[in-house]
């Protein structure tokens, strides 16, 4: 049964940053390609980052720049680097498996992130 548990969320202010966590178990998870989500209030869940198997990354327009995705497979963990951080980031976000690639698995609890003055 995959397992997976975000942590790092927090209230930041406006240009501030966060460092998110992810740590999976459960799966084959070098081989897999990962991904974060974002929830925000009245919209669909989205995906803004991607990082693929051999680590290759990409982001969604309104987080590149500021958003970086890495993984560690010794530790079964991927990240999210978040800088610049405004209003429009606040949300829960959620690891998962690249929606593009598969049946995804049973989400985590999500980690929220405010950002706030």
């Amino acid at each position: 049964q995959v397992q997976l548990v975000e942590s790092g969320g927090g209230l930041v202010q406006p240009g501030g940053s966060l460092r998110l966590s992810c740590q999976a178990s459960g799966l084959f998870f070098s081989l897999r390609s990962m991904g974060w989500y974002r929830q925000t209030p009245g919209k669909q869940r989205e995906m803004v980052a991607t990082i693929y198997s051999g680590g290759g990354t990409t982001y969604v327009d309104s987080v590149k720049g500021r958003f970086t995705i890495s993984r560690d497979n010794a530790k079964n963990t991927v990240y999210l680097q978040m800088n610049s951080l405004n209003a429009d980031d606040t949300g829960v976000y959620y690891c998962n498996r690249d929606q593009r690639a598969g049946a995804l698995y049973d989400w985590g609890r999500g980690t929220q992130v405010t950002v706030s003055p």
